[in-house]
């Protein structure tokens, strides 16, 4: 598949075609999610969270490690946001979009938004500069965790609302069409997790323009990959919401850091 893959508008339903391409690659792509003010005002909320969580030193949220970094001037920055939706009214709010209910279709019956389990809504600021810690992610696929937790591997899907349009230079998300249908080696040993971040030559880019929604499997391998270009130019955004079924899960904040979450010093 070409990175020329179809692109979508959500309606009020899944429509066959859509369920269709979902269903044999792992991922589908909608335009025009939300609207150019709704992006900026996202992006003023989440400099309001951000600079709670540096000024009062936040470590973890419902035991998710919150991660740091540096902007292009040196100031501290939040890089990557665990449980936004409860920090923040235009997040919680956000989460309450009724067209977030229209993609629960695509798994099926007890399908619910995870605003509070696994991270919750995660919002994810990479920029690569000088001091950046946080410009790519290694190969590895969402499903691992429930492994590690010892259970039974449910259905996940992961949202993406970005917030940034991207060429290909920028990076960005990096997919495998396809993986979500591999047996259980595969999941675990296709790639080393995190560790191997080079290109694939069956790779997909998604290339998305700011209100793009996006969702993939959780069974997918993917990746994010590192932006080419440095300074402001290379400044993405990106909210993350996954849709789960299975037992009802929810974090507090007295919830255990995951076993899982000790990788998170192998993302640069």
């Amino acid at each position: 598949m070409s990175n020329l893959y179809p692109k979508y508008t959500l309606g009020s339903v899944i429509t066959p075609e859509q369920r269709n391409f979902f269903n044999e690659n792992g991922f589908i792509h909608f335009k025009n999610f939300i609207k150019p003010e709704t992006v900026a005002d996202i992006i003023r909320a989440s400099e309001q969270v951000q600079q709670n969580w540096v000024d009062n030193k936040v470590e973890k949220v419902n035991g998710v490690p919150i991660k740091y970094g540096k902007d292009l001037d040196g100031s501290a920055i939040v890089q990557r946001f665990a449980f936004i939706n409860l920090h923040h009214p235009i997040f919680s709010e956000f989460a309450k979009d009724p067209r977030f209910s229209v993609l629960l279709d695509l798994v099926g019956a007890g399908a619910r938004l995870g605003t509070t389990e696994k991270d919750g809504m995660v919002l994810n600021h990479y920029v690569n500069g000088p001091n950046s810690s946080f410009t790519k992610m290694g190969w590895h696929t969402d499903g691992l965790r429930d492994i590690f937790h010892g259970q039974k591997l449910n259905p996940m899907l992961n949202v993406g609302i970005h917030l940034s349009s991207l060429k290909s230079e920028n990076g960005g998300l990096r997919i495998l069409p396809g993986t979500h249908k591999q047996n259980l080696y595969g999941m675990l040993f296709r790639k080393k997790y995190f560790l191997d971040n080079g290109a694939d030559k069956d790779e997909v880019a998604i290339i998305p323009e700011a209100g793009d929604l996006t969702i993939h499997d959780g069974r997918l391998w993917h990746r994010v990959a590192q932006s080419s270009v440095v300074g402001e130019e290379s400044r993405r955004r990106v909210i993350y919401i996954p849709i789960v079924a299975g037992k009802y899960a929810p974090k507090h904040e007295d919830s255990p850091t995951a076993f899982y979450q000790r990788f998170a010093s192998l993302v640069k």
